[in-house]
Formats: C-alpha cells, sequence, structure tokens
C-alpha cells in the first residue's frame, strides 16, 4: 500500500480495553475502562515524555480539544522508553510539567501499546463512539485530518443516535504553590543575580545571589506569544550575550526572545511561531524562518547557537546580520559523527560552550557530544559518551563505555571539564577530556535539567523539585552501582533476505496529495548497524520499498523516516492548504526463520493487515 493509494471506505476493529499498570493520571482518582467513553469520540494519544515530536502533538491537540469537548475525549496513554519514565510519578510530574489537561493512562509495561499494535511515538488512534477503531496516524502534522474525522463522526453517530455529548472525565489536580514550577535552565546576570526559566508557568524569573529570593517576574504567567506584555510558552534555555542581555529559547512559541536585565524589556529576535516542517526555509531573515522547539541556546563562534529539538539540528542566529541557519545536523534522528552538515542529532537539549567546543547534551542518545572548530573555521562533531538511541544507563569508568540516562544540560567547568545534567538518573555527572574519563558528582537531585557556575559552587536546576540547588563540587567522585539498560521495545522479529518496508498513508477526507511540484512523498531508510542493510537504504520518493537483509547479522535497527504532503482539495479554491505529515520510526528487529517479511508502518490511515 501506497501514497497512491485512494482512501478506502473506513474500516472499523473492535477497540481493544485500556490497561496500565500505573493506573490513571488526572481523573480525581477514578479508574476508568473503556466502555465508559461509549458514545463519545475517542482519540488515544501514545506517548513519552522524553519525545519532543510527542510534545509536539499535546500542543497540537490543544485546539481540537477545545473546541470538541463536548463529544471527544482525548485520552494519553503514556508508553516509556526510559527506564525514568516507567516511574509513576515521573509520570504525574511530567503531565504537570507539560500542560496536559485530559485523561492519562499510565502504561509502564506498555500493555496497552502492543494491543494496539503501536510502532512509534507519538502515534494517535480514533475509536468511533460505538467503540471501534477508525483511524491511526503516527507523527505529527494530523490536526487538519483529526479535525474532519472528528466532524464526519459527530454528523454520522449523532444521526444514528450513537453519540452522547456531556462532560468529560477530566479531574485537574490540585495546585501546589512554590515559587518555581519545573524551572528548566538559567544563567547568571552581570548584577550576582540570576535568571531562570519558569517552564509550567511561562514565565522568566531573576533570583537574589542566594539562589532563593524572588526578585522580580518576566511575563504574564499565562501561554502566550506577545512582547509587550511579554508572555512565553514554555521557555527553557538562557544565555548571556555579549551586550549584557539574555537570549531566551522560548521553546513551545518555537522562537528566541531577548531579555534586557536593565529595562526589563522582552524582544522577539528569531521564529515567526510557527513550527518548522520539512520542505521550510532553514536560512534566512530570522523573524521570517520558522523554528522548531529550540531547547537551549549557547553563545559560540560570534553567534548564538540553538539546541534545536524538534529536528535534531544545531541552528544559529547571526544578531548583527539578524539571520538564523542551520548549522550542524541532517534532521534525522540518531547518533552519527562528522563534518556538521552530515552528523545526526536526536534532541540536542543543552549547549555549553568552552574555547573551541561547544558541549552537546544530546538527550536521546543519552550522549554527550560536541562541536569543534579547526583552523580553517570547519566544524566537526564528535562524541565523548553515548551509544546510540537505544542504550542507557548509570556507569562510570572510561567514556567509551560509560552511560547516561537523557542528559539536559551541560556546564562548563573552570578546570576544563564538563558537568552533564543527566537528567533521568538524578544525577550530576563530569567529564573530563584530558583523562577521558566519566565520575559521578552528586545523586539524589530531582531531574536535573541545567546547572549553571556559582563562585566555588554550581547551582543544579533540580526541575522535579521546584528548586535551585547549591552544591559545592567534591574532591573525590562518589561511588555508584553500575546499571546499564536498552529501551523496554520488544524487538519485531523479521525474515532473513528481502523484507517489504511498507509506509502506509492514505489522504485525509477533502485532502489529496501534492503534487504541483513533483512527488508529494519522501522515504529515508538507514540501520544501525549499517551493515544491516545490504541493499536499500537511502532516500527515495516511493513509501513502500524492498530491502534486503545482509547475511550474518542477526539484529539492529531500521531507522524509517517518512514524510507525504497533502493539500485541500477544492477546485474552487486557487490557494488551498496544505499540510505536511511526517514521522521517524526506529524500529528495533531480530532476524529470524519464520520472521515477518513486510513491516507496515501506518503514517495516516488504516492498514487491514495491521490490526491491533
Amino acid at each position: 500500500m501506497n501514497a497512491a493509494s485512494p482512501a478506502p471506505r473506513r474500516a472499523r476493529v473492535r477497540a481493544p480495553e485500556l490497561v496500565g499498570k500505573g493506573g490513571w493520571i488526572n481523573t480525581g482518582g477514578k479508574d476508568l475502562k473503556l466502555a465508559d467513553f461509549r458514545g463519545r469520540i475517542l482519540i488515544l494519544d501514545f506517548w513519552t515524555f522524553c519525545c519532543v515530536n510527542c510534545l509536539h502533538v499535546l500542543d497540537e491537540l490543544r485546539e481540537l480539544e477545545e473546541k470538541h469537548r463536548d463529544t471527544t475525549v482525548i485520552i494519553g496513554v503514556h508508553s516509556p522508553k526510559f527506564v525514568h519514565e516507567a516511574e509513576h510519578q515521573a509520570v504525574v510530574d511530567a503531565v504537570e510539567r507539560y500542560g496536559v489537561h485530559h485523561p492519562v493512562l499510565d502504561d509502564p509495561e506498555l500493555a496497552t501499546w502492543k494491543q494496539y499494535a503501536v510502532r512509534a511515538w507519538p502515534t494517535l488512534v480514533v475509536i468511533d463512539p460505538e467503540g471501534y477503531v477508525v483511524a491511526q496516524h503516527a507523527g505529527e502534522g494530523h490536526a487538519h485530518a483529526l479535525e474532519t474525522l472528528v466532524g464526519e463522526l459527530e454528523e454520522e453517530h449523532g444521526a444514528k443516535g450513537t453519540l452522547r455529548r456531556g462532560d468529560g472525565p477530566y479531574v485537574a489536580p490540585e495546585p501546589v504553590a512554590t515559587d518555581l514550577r519545573f524551572p528548566g535552565k538559567a544563567v547568571a546576570l552581570p548584577g550576582g543575580t540570576f535568571l531562570v526559566s519558569d517552564t509550567t508557568r511561562h514565565q522568566l524569573v531573576e533570583l537574589a545571589e542566594d539562589g532563593e529570593t524572588v526578585v522580580r517576574r518576566i511575563g504574564t504567567g499565562e501561554r502566550g506569544f506577545g512582547d509587550s506584555p511579554a508572555r512565553f510558552s514554555e521557555p527553557q534555555g538562557l544565555a548571556l550575550l555579549p551586550d549584557g542581555r539574555v537570549i531566551v529559547a522560548d521553546t513551545v512559541n518555537h522562537a528566541l526572545r531577548v531579555y534586557d536585565p536593565e529595562t526589563h524589556e522582552v524582544s522577539t529576535v528569531a521564529g515567526t511561531g510557527r513550527q518548522w516542517w520539512q520542505g521550510s526555509p532553514a536560512a534566512g531573515p530570522a523573524r521570517e524562518v520558522d523554528l522548531s522547539s529550540p531547547w537551549d541556546v549557547a553563545w559560540f563562534a560570534d553567534r548564538v547557537w540553538i539546541a534545536m529539538a524538534g529536528v535534531h539540528q544545531l541552528w544559529t542566529y547571526d544578531p548583527a546580520t539578524g539571520t538564523v541557519a542551520a548549522a550542524a545536523g541532517t534532521t534525522n534522528e540518531g547518533l552519527v559523527d562528522g563534518p556538521a552538515a552530515e552528523a545526526w542529532f536526536a534532541q540536542p537539549s543543552g549547549l555549553a560552550a568552552a574555547g573551541d567546543r561547544l558541549w552537546v547534551a544530546d538527550s536521546e542518545t543519552s550522549a554527550l557530544r560536541y562541536v569543534e572548530r579547526d583552523d580553517r573555521g570547519e566544524f566537526t562533531v564528535r562524541t565523548a559518551v553515548g551509544a546510540g538511541l537505544f542504550d542507557f544507563g548509570h556507569r562510570d569508568g572510561d567514556a567509551q563505555q560509560a552511560l547516561l540516562q537523557h542528559p539536559l544540560g551541560v556546564t562548563a567547568l573552570p578546570d576544563g571539564s564538563v558537568a552533564v545534567a543527566d537528567t533521568y538518573n538524578h544525577a550530576l555527572r563530569r567529564y573530563d577530556p584530558a583523562t577521558g574519563q566519566v565520575t559521578t558528582v552528586a545523586t539524589d537531585l530531582r531531574e536535573p535539567s541545567g546547572a549553571v557556575l556559582a563562585g566555588e559552587d554550581v547551582l543544579v536546576v533540580e526541575s522535579a523539585r521546584h528548586r535551585l540547588t547549591r552544591l559545592r563540587l567534591p574532591e573525590e567522585a562518589l561511588r555508584v552501582e553500575s546499571v546499564a539498560h536498552r529501551t523496554r521495545r520488544e524487538a519485531t522479529e523479521i525474515a532473513p533476505g528481502e523484507l517489504l518496508l511498507d509506509v502506509v498513508f492514505q489522504a485525509p477526507a477533502g485532502q489529496k496529495l501534492d503534487t504541483r511540484y513533483g512527488p508529494s512523498t519522501r522515504l529515508l531508510v538507514s540501520s544501525t548497524p549499517p551493515e544491516l542493510l545490504a541493499e536499500g537504504s537511502g532516500a527515495g520518493t516511493d513509501l513502500s520499498r524492498r530491502v534486503v537483509l545482509a547475511d550474518g547479522v542477526t539484529e539492529g535497527v531500521l531507522h524509517i523516516s517518512a514524510m507525504a504532503a497533502s493539500c485541500d482539495d477544492d477546485p474552487a479554491n486557487e490557494y488551498p492548504a496544505c499540510h505536511v505529515h511526517q514521522q521517524d520510526w526506529g524500529v528495533p528487529v531480530r532476524v529470524a526463520a519464520g520472521g515477518a517479511g513486510r513491516l507496515p508502518l501506518v503514517l495516516a490511515g488504516f492498514d487491514p493487515d495491521a490490526r491491533p
């Protein structure tokens, strides 16, 4: 099945029960069953809180959730990748941190994920008022399709008498009074105070020299995008500019803002407020180019470098010319070193400049990496610690075998070493380039997401404890028992020899493929290790591809990236609205006799051969 397939009559498959050992969140303590939603349109959002694409989808769903709240219920099904994400309190924290205003099923053992045959984060499954699955969408960019489908289901089941309107089961948690709420990053201001991104409250907060007393708040505290009055949306990274102002990564607004500590004014210097999509300009006037979830910023090589977590790249902003440009990364997700333009990242989330190196906390690969500038001014990406997308843990020692777990922050220390906010290990780690050793500096932190130097101390942003914690760097490292993990996802068994990769895409109702400027679909295939594929890797425009598995390689990960563009099918409209659907899959596979000869991946639509 490929992009040219006409949309078939909507199939219906009975939806499996919703089961999760962690129980329910945002329901006031009530356990829910599928039968409780009979008569309502149900959208299951399979997500995990480490995944920036999942956070994009949460934002995409907000308007639909509000517009159709009397007919439609969104249920988040939290399906963890990392060990830390299987902790119930961590899921509770994430639900508050990211403003999730619907019920969430905590499924730490991936029971419901398996029942619905989900293969990627994020995945959306639509269930009609009679309890049947009618659609599945993977990745981002499906809000318009869901809006159309919900409208059709409202009309259809309203006429049948099977639609039940009314309030949903969401129960808001009790608010908690703290000065900060899930802070993201911090920076020292020239006057000795500290500026903190108060992420969940959509503000910046200036703290006194003690790192505790609130001096002032910047921003209204309401999610939004504006300079006067200042409004932010989940701000994260902060960096001091040479002129004493602070550049702010306004993450969910997909923008860079500047805060002046002298005048307390906020201005927007980069981004449009819209999310960048494949095919959009990746360079140009800063206020005219879209960005994608900028997570951190740093001043390096005479400009601002941006950890563009949403597209797995590093970009730059040049205040002198008022321009932005992609600087490193291909948008493919993974761990590949080399010349900056050819490297792969996976949600870079922390930056720190030190001499000719820009240190990068590459969160989804649990890696510490760096960009190095040579004598010719060329940039190269290298990895100091980290193995790839599916290997993580807490192991000290030689960097080649050391392990981190989803680090979000990195800080250059005066002695030339680097402190890493090892977020999901609740630890502060240190990497010494001189010795190649990784050590543990502090444990018993709660989701540290950044750190800033304060004299001989370091102030750690303890995000899930809603505070900055002052530490004196110890003379000797702590001794920590080593643990190593791999993702909890089970490997898919595939047959040796030829394998059909089949990305299922059906243009949503009322739309058609956008072929005005050539092929409207794109498929990129690679593998880890690269030797897994004897034939079939690389880019193409057909969403179905036959690949050949190499002899002698029995397991690995298939990396599949798919994109499809569709436009509203209205002959009377000269300028129809167009939409991009895209998703990256990293599928662990095991080659075995009797395994599958076809690997179906649903981008949008319904695959009758992959029914739950």
